[in-house]
């Protein structure tokens, strides 16, 4: 889904509806991280996330509501302190753009997932099933 002139955007929102964003541009890729970091903050075998430029992004609800992370030296995690829904993965080194959590858009982002990265950390119990290609680490 492309913006066009009247403005069409893929809209997003936590759990309890708080937080309420929108993006304007297509999301082009999208990834499952299946890292230790991202298995424990999702509380899942993997996080879906898509590149999206700040640029493109406009929270239409909720600033308060939204607390941060520093789960690393380079990288801050926010969420919904209501509900604590994961929002963004936000990289130190990619000032310009962030990972959006897919799970919380309520539109079809229409694009899918290109890739697992960090399979050589992923959950032992978890098998993958498709034949999406596949790094131990980030590519």
């Amino acid at each position: 889904m492309t913006s066009d002139k009247a403005g069409t955007a893929i809209k997003g929102s936590c759990l309890c509806g708080s937080v309420r964003y929108e993006v304007r541009e297509s999301l082009p890729r999208l990834l499952h991280c299946h890292c230790s970091m991202c298995r424990k903050s999702h509380g899942s075998a993997f996080a879906t996330y898509a590149r999206v430029k700040r640029a493109d992004f406009s929270l239409l609800a909720g600033e308060r509501a939204i607390k941060s992370y520093r789960s690393s030296a380079n990288v801050t995690r926010t969420f919904c302190g209501s509900c604590g829904s994961r929002l963004q993965f936000i990289s130190d080194s990619a000032p310009e753009s962030f990972g959006l959590a897919v799970g919380t858009l309520d539109d079809d982002p229409i694009a899918r997932p290109k890739m697992h990265i960090f399979v050589g950390s992923k959950a032992p119990w978890f098998e993958i099933a498709d034949e999406l290609p596949r790094h131990d680490a980030r590519p």
